[in-house]
């Protein structure tokens, strides 16, 4: 069984709001034995799985740590919704700073993942994609943990340590990047750029990515 069961079958309990007594006397088992699978001592079977499920109102894929999603929903790539949307612009109560630098991000990622598609390298964008994915994941996590009652279903990884392996992944992809700097694979003579060309090939977004250059570089000088 994915290691993920027992915790999420635990916290599940939890936030039923019942002892582990009556949550056993529900899945008609002792409560020694679902003692036994909250602590990952024991496997259950596809019976067990099925009965907490239904009992706890989620899919099996999510009990199993297959799905973040309680229904066991995963995402297509059709159903990611476009990022400039006019619905996915508008945050509610933010005022001026949050949408601003939201677009300079937004509009600065465009520019980047534009030079990847250039490069013509599917590695060079997984570990790219992967180190700004880990960037968003770790701050997300951060604000998330501002209020203690939020669910920690949202995670599959534990509070203790989940930081510091983000953190260890994003220098694992960045290492990996750097190392491709001379790799035959990458199409680099697509990828020369300067502040010229940038302006020309991008007059929508070079605005945006030379604002995000110049405060970030004005942040690390102080």
């Amino acid at each position: 069984m994915k290691s993920d069961f027992p915790r999420v079958l635990s916290l599940l309990r939890k936030e039923k709001g019942i002892s582990q007594k009556d949550a056993a006397k529900e899945l008609g088992i002792s409560q020694a034995l679902l003692s036994h699978y909250e602590k990952g001592i024991r496997e259950c079977g596809l019976e067990f799985l099925i009965k907490a499920a239904d009992f706890y109102g989620v899919s099996a894929d999510y009990l199993l740590g297959r799905s973040l999603d309680p229904d066991g929903m995963t995402i297509n790539f059709e159903d990611i919704p476009e990022p400039d949307s006019a619905k996915d612009n508008m945050i509610s109560g933010a005022g001026v700073l949050p949408v601003m630098n939201k677009k300079l991000i937004a509009n600065s990622l465009n520019i980047v993942f534009d030079l990847l598609a250039k490069s013509g390298s599917k590695e060079l964008t997984k570990q790219v994609s992967g180190y700004l994915m880990a960037a968003v994941y770790r701050m997300f996590r951060i604000i998330y943990a501002f209020n203690p009652k939020n669910n920690l279903n949202t995670f599959g990884v534990p509070n203790s340590g989940a930081l510091e392996s983000a953190d260890a992944y994003m220098k694992s992809c960045e290492a990996k990047t750097r190392r491709m700097e001379s790799d035959p694979s990458v199409k680099t003579e697509n990828i020369s750029v300067s502040s010229e060309s940038i302006a020309r090939t991008y007059p929508l977004f070079a605005s945006s990515l030379f604002s995000l250059i110049k405060n970030c570089e004005d942040n690390m000088d102080k």
